[in-house]
């Protein structure tokens, strides 16, 4: 059996080297991390995925992104795979998009960057993931 993905998406690739590379660690790999820098190439690869029959636990967007911000992009997310886990991971999001987040996507959590390990915990703990 496949591992569960988790989808990482922002605009900044420092950024997602370190979140893929903190992920694996502290999941112990019972995760595959994949990673995206835009929100398009973001809902490319869930849909990818998804075609695939592949199981996302949870989609992890930045908020502040050129394009389609990821507000939108979680919100998009929702409305074709509304069971996805989803987190607004930010140190820019304003509180209207949360709240507009919480309410259109069922946003799960939003973590402020700089992250740790609990704040990741809190929302998929470790318990939940793939044996």
């Amino acid at each position: 059996m496949n591992k569960p993905y988790i989808i990482c998406v922002d605009d900044d690739r420092t950024i997602l080297m370190s979140l893929r590379a903190q992920l694996r660690h502290w999941y112990q790999d019972k995760y595959a991390i994949e990673i995206a820098e835009s929100a398009e190439e973001g809902l490319e690869l869930i849909q990818e995925l998804v075609k695939d029959g592949e199981t996302i636990r949870a989609v992890i967007s930045d908020w502040l992104m050129p394009g389609m911000k990821g507000d939108e992009f979680l919100i998009k997310v929702h409305q074709e795979f509304p069971e996805l886990t989803k987190i607004m991971l930010t140190g820019h999001a304003d509180p209207e998009a949360i709240e507009r987040t919480q309410q259109q996507a069922h946003l799960d959590c939003c973590i402020n960057k700089p992250w740790t390990q609990e704040d990741f915990f809190k929302a998929l703990p470790p318990s939940e993931a793939a044996a």
